[in-house]
């Protein structure tokens, strides 16, 4: 993986350090440790003139929450300071800051070129959404370096990545098809939900914009929504003015909980992967699995370029059952230590199935289309102790292994619904 950077002390701090302090080293209202919540829709002037040089940017200040807030401002230089760019804007949501950015910057008659294996909601604005706006858009095979080039080639004004993806955890080499967009003259996006701050930095790498759903591993709590978009002064002013006009702000208090969410991500992220790759050693193991995805393990079809781009592999592992969805309902309901839920990036473990997670706006025609299986099962791996929740998967496994051999005899009675055996 790749060296940490050279530290100098107080001048160059650490990740750890950074989460905690970044975009704070300021003086808070009434000496406050924790940036205040200010919940006020709108600031009042006496100045009329000054009111007018801040509404138009001339001075610093705050005129109406849809345009800025204090507290959302916070959140904004935090991940300006995380991902080493000169601008932030936060929204209302992870798809809000995606969507936000792609009508920031696309117009009728451009095309983009991405990949099959981006997040299903992203997937429908590039399926169902730009073609109406009048973009055309090419989907590559991820793994085909070659074919994503050469559809860049052919003309192209927007690149979008991302790496790892969701939930086939497939890596993307981020220099390589940068450096063959930056040939055509396009702008290159990347979504760097799954790999933090912490794991990568994708405008280190040349791209123009991150992207980072912040109801995942920044906020880490499971308790609320947001997104926010990094990159240059020039590209971030185009994006703040789309999302002050369209309204999809960040309020407050959700800003509020990702800053105080943020402040854990090194302490969260340590234990997280290291579980994570305990997981997917096991399952890797596991006579029920077909296979499984983590780019921490060498067998990965792009375990070298992770390691290149990559400080480390992330908290997410998904593996696909044997038998398909009947396997997967059966199997969930028994682990003990997680949620069946449609999030990640939590405190605790979360499992579930693409097809009501990462893929529940896709049709199954569609999910196949894109090579999601019925029986792909993404891992959010949560804090708790390693140990637990290898215990808790193969106790699952076990029962499933019984299951499926007592339904195959002959004249066998279908098992009982296993939620009723489990204690919680």
């Amino acid at each position: 993986m790749n060296k940490k950077p050279e530290r100098t002390g107080l001048e160059n701090p650490g990740t750890a350090t950074r989460v905690v302090w970044g975009g704070e080293q300021v003086r808070h209202p009434y000496n406050a440790t924790q940036p205040p919540i200010v919940a006020s829709a709108a600031y009042g002037y006496d100045d009329i003139d000054q009111w007018y040089d801040v509404a138009l940017g001339k001075a610093p200040g705050f005129i109406y929450s849809r345009m800025s807030n204090p507290t959302v401002q916070t959140l904004e230089a935090k991940l300006q300071d995380l991902e080493n760019a000169e601008s932030a804007v936060a929204f209302s949501s992870g798809m809000a800051a995606i969507s936000g950015v792609l009508y920031s910057f696309l117009r009728h008659g451009q095309r983009v070129v991405s990949t099959k294996d981006s997040y299903g909601g992203t997937n429908k604005i590039f399926e169902e959404f730009l073609p109406r706006m009048g973009v055309a858009v090419t989907l590559c095979e991820t793994f085909d370096q070659q074919q994503i080039e050469a559809e860049i080639a052919k003309g192209c004004d927007l690149l979008y990545l991302e790496t790892p993806t969701n939930p086939t955890l497939k890596i993307v080499d981020i220099q390589r098809l940068v450096a063959a967009a930056k040939q055509v003259g396009a702008q290159v996006v990347a979504d760097n939900t799954f790999a933090t701050p912490l794991n990568q930095n994708p405008l280190a790498l040349g791209v123009d914009v991150v992207i980072h759903s912040a109801t995942k591993f920044l906020s880490g709590h499971g308790d609320v929504l947001g997104g926010v978009a990094c990159g240059s002064e020039a590209l971030m002013s185009q994006v703040r003015h789309y999302r002050e006009i369209n309204g999809a702000s960040l309020d407050p208090f959700s800003a509020y909980l990702i800053i105080r969410g943020i402040k854990t991500l090194a302490l969260r992220m340590r234990q997280q992967q290291h579980s994570a790759a305990q997981l997917a050693q096991f399952l890797l193991n596991e006579p029920l699995v077909e296979a499984v995805n983590y780019p921490g393990l060498p067998n990965h079809p792009n375990h070298a370029v992770a390691c290149a781009q990559m400080r480390g592999f992330g908290a997410i592992v998904s593996f696909v059952l044997v038998g398909g969805m009947d396997s997967v309902k059966q199997l969930l309901p028994r682990l003990r230590y997680a949620h069946c839920a449609g999030n990640l990036g939590a405190v605790e473990t979360i499992y579930g199935p693409a097809r009501t997670t990462s893929h529940v706006e896709n049709t199954l025609e569609e999910r196949q289309a894109l090579g999601i299986s019925e029986g792909l099962v993404r891992i959010s791996v949560g804090i708790e102790d390693t140990d637990d929740l290898l215990a808790d998967l193969q106790q699952a496994f076990a029962w499933l292994r019984q299951s499926l051999k007592q339904n195959a005899a002959p004249g066998a009675i279908p098992s009982q619904d296993p939620r009723a055996e489990v204690a919680h």
